[in-house]
């Protein structure tokens, strides 16, 4: 196993990618010159060269457009957003083109396609650069959305979005890009998309968590532990597909389920998993499931207010002890 940054481990993905398949090329504001916002493409317009490494002007729905058509026509484009904040101008590109193209042409066309960059709150950055976007295009037929909590699944993840044939929005922690953890150095490393990791085994309570979210479960699940309950915590990586199988199975174990999720509360992840979790789990649930999200309000800049506004550990932890009625 090798010790990567998460910045690292995305890297190693597109290059890997990019040498193994001479269609892959990234194209991205300030991928190139600049090695990226966050230095994941650094040294690799040194590599690759200003054909396959391509710096754009401000203007995503014009890169993203491009990206589109060629995918439509072979390619296999990476697009880099500095933020996903910054996608909502190229909602047409990708909801109304990437996403339905496919089916529009009655599968004439594929498009495979991967948008990626920082997604999420990360701190006092104001209501227009922190949103989680996991649940705005999580909604919509024909993209996929993954949203890797660690170097690993960064990896391996990326590099099944890149050969994927269809758009996968791939999205990542503003916070985590210098995160440090055990990537597999096995050949060609692939984790398919649409299962979920089971990261922490338990008997009393699941807790479901994504993307940066999911390092406060296994804080409470630490906590839980040292009381001495046994938590569960599951990663789902994917958000759609969603591997609710892997959920539902933990719950008919625990009969008690928390979701932690960035999102704001109004249909959002953690109202999907809820739905299909009592649809599908109804009876063997103890308890109410509970979630803990963002406020309903746009984010705010001020530390405090940011703080309160995000989801935090102690409301996990005590979501986990008043499903399980030991408060």
């Amino acid at each position: 196993m090798a010790i990567l940054q998460y910045r690292e481990a995305l890297r190693a993905a597109m290059t890997e990618e990019m040498e193994r398949d001479e269609r892959v090329f990234l194209m991205g504001e300030e991928v190139a010159e600049y090695n990226g916002a966050y230095k994941v493409s650094e040294g690799m317009l040194e590599k690759f060269g200003p054909k396959r490494i391509i710096d754009t002007p401000i203007s995503e729905n014009g890169f993203c457009g491009l990206g589109v058509g060629a995918a439509m026509n072979g390619l296999r484009p990476i697009i880099e957003f500095m933020t996903f904040n910054f996608s909502f101008v190229v909602i047409d590109q990708i909801i109304n083109n990437a996403a339905k193209i496919r089916y529009m042409s009655g599968g004439q066309f594929k498009v495979p396609i991967v948008f990626r960059g920082a997604n999420g709150a990360a701190g006092q950055l104001a209501a227009t650069h922190n949103t989680s976007t996991e649940s705005i295009y999580s909604t919509v037929p024909g993209l996929k959305v993954i949203t890797p909590s660690n170097p690993d699944d960064a990896k391996g993840l990326l590099k099944s979005a890149i050969r994927d044939d269809n758009p996968v929005l791939f999205m990542e922690s503003e916070v985590m890009f210098g995160m440090k953890g055990e990537v597999s150095d096995a050949e060609d490393y692939i984790i398919p998309i649409g299962k979920a990791r089971i990261a922490r085994e338990g008997t009393d309570v699941t807790i479901v968590a994504h993307s940066k979210s999911y390092w406060i479960a296994m804080k409470v699940a630490e906590r839980l532990e040292y009381e001495g309950y046994s938590a569960e915590v599951i990663d789902p990586r994917t958000i759609r597909p969603l591997d609710i199988d892997t959920i539902v199975e933990s719950i008919k174990k625990t009969n008690r389920c928390v979701i932690i999720d960035e999102s704001n509360p109004f249909a959002s992840i953690s109202s999907e998993m809820t739905y299909q979790i009592q649809e599908r789990a109804f009876d063997h649930l103890d308890a109410p499931i509970v979630r803990i999200t963002a406020k309903d309000v746009p984010a705010p800049y001020a530390k405090n207010l940011i703080e309160y506004y995000m989801p935090q550990e102690e409301d996990a932890y005590q979501a986990c002890k008043r499903v399980m009625y030991v408060q």
